[in-house]
């Protein structure tokens, strides 16, 4: 929760001198309900009704500040030199973001050099041998028609003194960062190593999470590409579930920590029983558990379509060292072949036949090129991302809150994850077209509920 104005700036490294290439179209521009002008602020929720009950005047609520072309910019363009790099996990979008950032660049702002590192972080460590790409709006036409990222890309951290010695010796003055909250983490590294040489080096963020989890954010690049992809595979679940008798369709869904995809999914298919997501635990044995209650509805409709995130019942797997991946992140169970071997079981103890299909469509949905919603999403990030770093600003991201592209301090997006509230109106309208209870089982505290 933010409480005071102070945890939304975002860090500048100097005042902006330089005019704007853009100058001339922002003074053209007329004021309107949908205009955000770069002395406006977009206020943080709740904070008028929490600012008056501690009688704040205007200027001291909680605000971000807009991400939009400014008349004066720090960096002179024709003595700039920007890079780019991709980290972490494929999802939709990564190209769209690289071609509107070079494009921006180039073409609006006149920036002469841009180049691209391979490989994510290892991108910049002269040990891996990877070479750099000089990105022109030519070499970056069409990418957009592709998935995944043209500049590859890596999980786990590098020394960022290094990063920074190549920064340096490269004479890049701004470096974009498409990536998650690892890779975040990774970028405030940068920024400080930076900062503390005394380089006047800035560091911009386009977050990155096909889960949906950023915080602050209304909804990450990729995220409308994977309900897109996901509902097609909910509906071929369905069709093999319709087509054998005693039918299940089992379809393990992104969603590591939070079960945005998997709610999104199964509401835009309408096909789904249930719903596990990591935020609702459940009861998986017992007469009131999630074994005997598929079985119950087995019988009554004669098939059933179960959606389930790769973060959802984590605790009724029996392993007990799971260690951390190279973004240092928990390793999750495979939790869609526990569910389905715990089926079999259970039905075979039964005596109930099983006609079961396991469906993990995971890669293939993050491999996929970006849907035309997510291409303008992120088109306008990558612009937003353009107007931040040649205005000076660095360790922020960009991101879009309710409906206004902002600049958020990047230390806000990793202090946290967005999940899915079994409160709000996402979740009950999953119970209700599911037709689920919404607890399944007796046994869980009222605390894990909340």
């Amino acid at each position: 929760m933010i409480s005071s104005a102070h945890e939304l700036v975002v860090d500048t490294l100097g005042p902006c001198r330089v005019d704007s290439p853009l100058s001339a179209r922002i003074a053209a521009r007329s004021a309107s309900p949908h205009a955000v002008s770069e002395d406006d602020r977009v206020l943080y929720d709740l904070a008028l009704s929490h600012a008056a009950a501690r009688g704040l005047p205007a200027a001291e609520l909680p605000g971000f500040e807009p991400s939009v072309a400014r008349r004066k910019i720090y960096f002179d363009p024709a003595k700039t030199r920007a890079g780019i790099v991709t980290c972490g996990g494929l999802c939709p979008g990564l190209n769209n973001v690289i071609r509107g950032l070079v494009q921006q660049l180039t073409n609006q702002y006149g920036v002469h050099s841009v180049i691209g590192f391979r490989n994510g972080y290892q991108g910049f460590i002269a040990s891996y041998g990877h070479s750099v790409v000089e990105l022109t709006p030519e070499l970056v036409q069409g990418i957009e028609d592709r998935g995944g990222t043209i500049l590859g890309t890596s999980r786990g951290q590098q020394d960022p003194e290094e990063v920074v010695d190549c920064l340096e010796r490269m004479n890049v003055n701004i470096l974009f960062v498409i990536g998650g909250d690892g890779s975040m983490r990774g970028a405030i590294k940068i920024a400080q190593a930076a900062r503390e040489r005394g380089l006047k080096i800035a560091v911009i963020g386009v977050p990155k999470t096909i889960d949906n989890d950023i915080p602050l954010i209304d909804h990450s690049f990729g995220f409308q590409t994977a309900i897109d992809e996901a509902a097609r595979f909910l509906q071929a679940a369905h069709t093999e579930a319709l087509s054998a008798p005693n039918g299940v369709g089992l379809v393990k869904l992104m969603g590591r920590e939070a079960g945005f995809i998997a709610c999104y999914a199964a509401l835009a298919s309408g096909d789904a029983d249930y719903v596990l997501i990591p935020e609702v635990p459940f009861q998986l044995d017992g007469d009131d558990g999630f074994l005997a209650h598929v079985r119950r509805r087995i019988a009554e409709r004669g098939r059933v379509v179960i959606v389930l995130a790769e973060g959802a019942g984590q605790e009724h797997v029996p392993e007990p060292s799971r260690g951390l991946d190279a973004s240092g992140n928990l390793k999750f169970h495979d939790i869609g072949t526990f569910i389905k071997e715990r089926l079999i079981a259970d039905f075979a103890a039964a005596g109930v036949p099983l006609n079961i299909r396991y469906f993990d469509p995971s890669y293939a949905i993050r491999s996929v090129p970006a849907n035309s919603f997510d291409s303008v999403h992120c088109l306008r990030l990558a612009h937003g991302a353009v107007h931040a770093g040649m205005s000076g600003r660095t360790a922020t991201v960009v991101g879009r809150y309710h409906g206004r592209l902002v600049n958020v301090p990047m230390s806000l997006i990793v202090s946290d994850r967005k999940k899915v509230d079994q409160g709000s109106d996402l979740w009950q309208s999953v119970l209700e077209v599911t037709d689920q209870p919404s607890r399944i089982g007796r046994c869980l505290p009222e605390a894990a509920l909340a």
